[in-house]
């Protein structure tokens, strides 16, 4: 059954990565999973890294690895602002397992409460959710 579709733009510090007309966003929010239909009333929500899923139809999904960020939604338009939206396909897992490891020491080596350590543990949770959607994607 086709859904009304809206404009979906995702934007990373290194530029736009998607935007397109979808009819259901699907994400995490610091608060628990949330999904975006047309017509959603207004919505600001920060971001944990998770995978973002993006659904042209119910068999056509995009799918990113998306890093800690900002989803708005207004007038039918859901904006995306995150650190990081990776292709899948894309990822690693030598490296993100590596990612998860420097984030660990960097983690044990700060001091506690110091902005090193929430630095750390952000970089950590990030490589984690990476390395856990690279282990499903393949």
């Amino acid at each position: 059954m086709a859904r009304n579709r809206f404009v979906a733009e995702i934007l990373t510090p290194e530029g736009e990565v998607f935007n397109e007309e979808i009819e259901m966003l699907s994400t995490r929010t610091t608060i628990g999973s949330i999904g975006l239909l047309a017509n959603h009333e207004p919505l600001l929500a920060r971001l944990e890294p998770t995978e973002l899923r993006l659904y042209r139809s119910e068999t056509d999904v995009v799918r990113f690895a998306q890093a800690e960020g900002y989803v708005q939604m207004s007038q039918n338009h859901a904006l995306v602002l995150v650190e990081e939206a990776v292709d899948p396909a894309r990822l690693n897992v030598a490296e993100l397992t590596e990612r998860v490891e420097a984030a660990r020491r960097a983690g044990e080596a700060a001091v506690p409460g110091s902005e090193e350590a929430a630095r750390a543990d952000r970089d950590r949770r990030r490589a984690e959710a990476f390395l856990a959607i690279a282990a499903g994607a393949h």
